[in-house]
């Protein structure tokens, strides 16, 4: 029987040596040669799917289109499906077909018969669709599961504070109190819509919860106003958070398993007119351990990405609003730059994700660990680089720069609109010019970016005139087709699915450096760094919109116009 390899390769879809380099893939990281060849960027999802399809002689399902009854559904549990990832799609004369993403897990097949006294028979689909399809397909009854609860505590009686914080105190796992229930299924929903962050706000009369997915906040379900306090509290008990304390800002964090994801919660509670404000921000563990080549980066840039973090010294600094995925670069980097010979400290605040291998110490402002405080005793602990979370006052750019200049390379990041803006925040922050000019070897700048959806796209056409914001010529354009997602039930009608960053890289060159050292201001940095090849976040935009990943209006919406150059 062919193998996947046979198949991929008679189809030319890779080459031996591609199969080669996998392959070693395959055994260093203990992954399956499909994954490997996927995360190498030789085949895509889809060309496995198809191949393995062929592998096993079984039907490839496309689930975006399949329409599912509630007959069909009531077979299998959404227990079940989530448990061994798998769709019941229809049946027939007794023959239940459900789709599987792995024709190979006999053992689950033959448990199902069994459960259900059924005879199965099987299709293909990927496990991101299969996951999609249960979230979609059984979502009903979890939204009416989340009202049912909100109903259920608001028809109960008043409770005093007492009664709240004694049912909150409860263990979450053998706790049957609605409210503890409803904390659950918030989690779990908004894992289900691939959500980055939790907005819980106590409005005037009532508690809005929003999700944020692929950088935009959506309102789901609404709680009532009198759960406002029972369910801040669930979240503040769960965090390890004082749940007296309402005057001031909080954070807390908190580790949980949700729908078989391991997740990091970071919580941050502010106090505001009707209450305090909640925001959860998920960390999935294994979502920032990705590879160099994964980050998006154009091949020209990559180099240079490349070539700088291998330096050994200097500073490299990333910058970005806050969520623009600046911590995943630079783990990205960290990732790569991680072996036995050599040693890696960082100092973050909080450390969000924990590396085999790294030091890794938590910022605690309270007992004054601060960043500069860890810094200076980093330096005492031979390292040959240094992550520092963020540069935010001068005493620790300082350190930072001076760690730099003394044989090791330094990583942080920076809140700055630009590249270049990063040089003059510095010298405005008090650090002398000659200091950053010696020191910083390159800014990277960065946003993220939402992708079309594979499922529904469609070509569309753009005017050159609106092409022409993004300085795109006529004969760049030429024979590109545009893409836009009209919308499906994938990407929940918005016509996007996932981000990808758009990148800005400013590489520090002579003239560079004796502009710094006299104080030139950002827009002449900058426009002498275009001079020397500097793409800006709206030329990789522009990249990004040709090869079909994004849209304009989308790159439009998160970078500002660029004024021209002068001569």
């Amino acid at each position: 029987m062919a193998t996947l390899a046979d198949i991929l390769k008679h189809y030319g879809l890779v080459s031996d040596e591609q199969i080669k380099v996998a392959q070693q893939m395959e055994q260093s990281e203990e992954i399956k040669l499909d994954q490997a060849l996927v995360r190498l960027g030789f085949v895509t999802d889809e060309e496995v799917l198809k191949a393995r399809g062929q592998e096993h002689s079984m039907q490839v399902v496309d689930l975006s289109s399949v329409r599912i009854g509630r007959d069909v559904l009531g077979l299998v549990s959404k227990e079940i499906a989530e448990k061994h990832k798998l769709l019941p799609l229809s049946q027939n004369n007794g023959v239940l077909t459900v789709a599987v993403a792995d024709p190979l897990d006999l053992y689950t097949l033959d448990n199902l018969r069994f459960m259900l006294g059924a005879e199965l028979k099987c299709a293909l689909a990927s496990r991101e669709m299969i996951e999609r399809g249960i979230a979609n397909c059984y979502g009903g009854a979890a939204a009416e599961n989340m009202a049912q609860e909100m109903k259920k505590i608001g028809e109960g009686e008043e409770v005093s504070e007492e009664d709240e914080l004694e049912a909150m105190g409860m263990d979450a796992e053998g706790d049957d109190a609605p409210v503890v229930r409803l904390v659950h299924m918030i989690l779990k929903e908004a894992v289900r819509a691939r959500a980055s962050d939790i907005h819980i706000e106590p409005l005037m009369d009532r508690v809005r919860v929003r999700y944020r997915v692929d950088g935009v906040c959506k309102e789901v379900q609404s709680p009532p106003k009198r759960l406002q306090g029972p369910i801040i509290s669930r979240v503040k008990i769960m965090a390890g958070i004082d749940i007296a304390e309402k005057r001031r800002p909080q954070d807390g964090r908190i580790a949980i398993t949700v729908g078989g994801k391991a997740l990091d919660l970071r919580v941050s509670c502010l106090p505001a007119n009707h209450g305090e404000s909640v925001v959860l921000r998920l960390l999935e563990k294994e979502s920032v351990m990705i590879n160099l080549t994964d980050l998006g980066f154009d091949p020209q840039d990559y180099k240079r990405f490349e070539r700088i973090i291998r330096r050994p010294n200097g500073i490299f600094l990333v910058t970005g609003p806050t969520g623009s995925g600046k911590t995943t670069s630079l783990y990205a980097a960290l990732n790569d730059l991680n072996r036995p010979d050599v040693k890696i400290i960082t100092a973050e605040n909080p450390v969000e994700y924990h590396m085999t291998g790294v030091n890794q110490c938590h910022v605690q402002e309270s007992i004054g660990l601060t960043f500069a405080t860890i810094l200076r005793a980093m330096l005492r602990q031979s390292p040959n680089i240094i992550l520092v979370g963020e540069i935010r006052d001068p005493e620790t750019a300082e350190i930072a720069i001076q760690a730099a200049l003394t044989g090791h390379l330094v990583f942080s990041t920076l809140h700055t609109n630009d590249a270049p803006s990063a040089i003059t925040r510095l010298t405005d922050m008090g650090v002398a010019p000659f200091l950053v000019s010696t020191s910083i070897q390159a800014v990277m700048a960065q946003r993220l970016v939402r992708r079309i959806c594979n499922r529904c796209k469609q070509p569309i056409t753009y005017d050159m005139r609106e092409l022409a914001v993004l300085r795109l010529l006529p004969e760049q354009v030429q024979g590109i087709t545009f893409y836009k997602g009209v919308g499906c039930a994938d990407c929940n009608d918005t016509g996007y699915k996932g981000r990808s960053a758009i990148f800005e890289m400013m590489e520090m060159t002579n003239d560079l450096r004796e502009m710094a050292f006299a104080r030139a201001t950002a827009r002449k940095l900058r426009l002498q760094a275009r001079r020397n090849g500097m793409a800006t976040l709206e030329d990789d935009g522009a990249r990004k919109i040709l090869a079909g990943i994004t849209t304009l209006e989308e790159v439009l919406s998160i970078t500002q116009r660029e004024e021209p150059l002068e001569t």
